[in-house]
């Protein structure tokens, strides 16, 4: 039986050397987590949070799973959103998603993968409803790239729709809901210019009265 020796190795000089750096470190950060940041991303193991955008534990409170979906009925994803803009407070929720990302392109290629696809079909929804958008592109990667965009910013919409982001806006609470892109060839994040920041952004079909 291995018992993963060499990531306990690597997790004691990863300690070390934040606490040669910053000695209180640890005390600090088992006191209280007081992040800004709801970061809403991929699973993908390429796309690690805290590092891309250079902040240390505790600054970035993270939810991940495939292809970065935000759906109404996903309780873990809404409680972590709730715990996030009820208890900590954040002030930007930050949806992102990765070009190259498995499951765009799995959503893409109508295989058949067994169970996720149920979870997939969020994107072909995506893709369904902005068909005309990709009639007009001829190359696939254009096609993958198109759908990891438009994908975020639905999720941003969906974000948005949220009962737990208008009630926040409803008691005049500090809230950014933002849409990224990050690519893994260049290590360097597009802004979709889609924030919302205040509930009359919201169409009226979604906006709770």
């Amino acid at each position: 039986m291995t018992k993963l020796d060499n990531l306990f190795e690597k997790n004691r000089a990863w300690a070390n050397r934040v606490k040669t750096s910053d000695p209180d470190f640890f005390e600090k950060l088992a006191a209280q987590q007081s992040p800004e940041y709801l970061w809403i991303g991929c699973s993908d193991s390429r796309v690690p949070a805290n590092q891309i955008v250079g902040l240390l534990p505790g600054e970035v409170f993270v939810h991940r799973n495939v292809a970065n979906v935000v759906v109404h009925t996903d309780l873990n994803c809404l409680s972590v959103l709730q715990f996030a803009v009820d208890v900590l407070k954040v002030k930007h929720v930050i949806v992102v998603g990765h070009y190259g990302c498995g499951g765009i392109r799995a959503a893409y290629e109508h295989g058949d993968n067994g169970l996720i696809d149920n979870w997939l079909r969020n994107i072909k929804d995506v893709q369904y409803n902005h068909q005309e958008r990709f009639d007009a592109l001829q190359d696939k990667e254009e096609h993958l790239n198109l759908l990891c965009e438009l994908n975020v910013t639905t999720q941003v919409a969906n974000v948005c729709s949220t009962t737990i982001a208008q009630r926040a806006w409803k008691r005049g609470q500090e809230l950014s809901v933002h849409g990224w892109v990050y690519s893994l060839k260049d290590g360097l994040l597009k802004d979709l210019d889609c924030t919302v920041d205040r509930i009359d952004q919201v169409p009226d079909e979604y906006r709770i009265r």
